[in-house]
């Protein structure tokens, strides 16, 4: 039993029945020996948003290089951190493994700056800001889908404990001594990142488990890949044994760190570091700023990202037309056969059904009974949302053949 496990989110938990509460669609399975959270982990561990991933940038672009870190391996990180430190603490570990396999299910391609990118065109042409924990919520209850018994593909259907993980886990701001909300708000009320802290100890425990695995393994994959020079190495050499002379490495560093959450927090105090280890995370992360983030051999390829998104964002969105944009998707496929295939599937999948041209995308269309959340692309606006999705779901790999394609026409 560990210090917060009278918090846990297990049916002795005053809020468990609105913690989870499943956001419709997917059907539980009768007599499931699974936990809702449990059943929550394989639902995402399933989707097809998980599997690309895995060819998605965590920081550093090397799509042909096997060791470097992926938008994939890094969720399986902080589902590592998350789960030693909950379940040392007491609490539930399938909540933690649920909400930190989802937490960057809304990633765009490129990392950071492809979010960046597909935010500049969400203010333009919606009026609102694109964020990947906003985008997370919105892929795990209305586009990613799966099929039920009857292989009829339906939305997911998460617990509200998961969701409310995935969209508050922003662990950007620097804060130390996380504790829950105390109001299971309507989690549309977001909108900025870290506006509001998760409604859980776990979702507070996958938040600081994401900044410690990510400033440990951007430091790894900065020193294979050059960025790091001499200077720097002892520079980050004195700052990992500020307070441990044995620390040679950063995983010893991220050791550390998850050894002093589990020593220092307590309902009291909250999810935190000792002062000590908070103000040495603050440093790394300032080092990794100055050395890995600012640094200038990032320029080339944030700008060919940027062109990239923006040339694919207005490739698609030229075509519209609210009577005629499946005739004119048809007579687009014969220059760039693949993307508009693949885009034609997309829209039919969201989209009404009778509103879908009979034939192969209309069969498409009936396979899925999930919220229509296109309806018959009846304003531009629909239109635009439905190209932000299809490009912010994309990998990497994929996002670069759609504009090699383009370069064709």
């Amino acid at each position: 039993m560990g210090i917060f496990s009278e918090f846990a989110v297990v049916p002795q938990n005053k809020n468990w029945e609105q913690l989870i509460a499943r956001n419709g669609q997917l059907d539980d399975r009768p007599g499931d020996v699974r936990s809702p959270f449990a059943r929550d982990y394989t639902r995402i561990l399933h989707s097809r948003g998980f599997r690309r991933m895995k060819h998605k940038t965590q920081v550093f672009f090397n799509i042909d290089k096997d060791h470097i870190c992926t938008r994939m391996e890094h969720v399986t990180h902080v589902e590592s951190v998350s789960g030693t430190i909950a379940g040392n603490l007491g609490l539930n570990t399938e909540l933690t493994k649920a909400i930190s396999i989802g937490h960057d299910i809304g990633h765009a391609p490129f990392g950071h700056h492809g979010e960046r990118v597909l935010d500049q065109i969400s203010r333009k042409y919606l009026g609102e800001s694109f964020w990947h924990e906003k985008n997370g919520l919105h892929f795990v209850d209305d586009v990613e889908l799966l099929a039920n018994s009857y292989n009829e593909m339906k939305n997911l259907g998460l617990t509200y404990a998961v969701r409310d993980g995935i969209i508050s886990h922003c662990g950007e701001l620097d804060q130390n001594g996380l504790h829950p909300r105390n109001e299971l708000i309507d989690l549309s009320d977001f909108q900025e990142p870290g506006q509001y802290q998760p409604a859980t100890w776990e979702g507070c425990v996958v938040k600081i488990a994401d900044k410690i695995a990510y400033v440990g393994r951007d430091i790894e994959d900065a020193i294979s890949l050059g960025f790091i020079d001499e200077e720097g190495k002892q520079q980050l050499l004195k700052l990992a044994r500020a307070n441990d002379e044995r620390v040679m490495n950063t995983t010893v560093i991220m050791y550390n760190l998850i050894q002093d959450i589990c020593e220092n927090s307590s309902p009291e105090k909250g999810i935190c570091l000792s002062d000590k280890f908070s103000r040495q995370l603050d440093e790394i992360k300032e080092f990794n700023l100055k050395y890995i983030y600012r640094n200038k051999r990032f320029l080339p390829y944030q700008e060919y990202s940027e062109l990239l998104i923006n040339q694919i964002f207005e490739s698609l969105y030229d075509l519209y037309d609210p009577v005629h944009i499946w005739e004119n998707l048809a007579e687009e496929k014969v220059y760039r056969p693949d993307t508009i295939e693949s885009f034609e599937g997309w829209l039919a999948e969201y989209c009404k059904a009778i509103y879908v041209p009979d034939g192969s995308l209309k069969d498409r269309a009936n396979a899925c009974k999930n919220r229509k959340i296109y309806g018959t692309l009846e304003t531009k606006e629909l239109y635009v949302s439905a190209i932000i999705d299809y490009i912010s779901g994309m990998t990497d790999r994929y996002a670069i053949k759609v504009f090699n394609e383009l370069l064709k026409y």
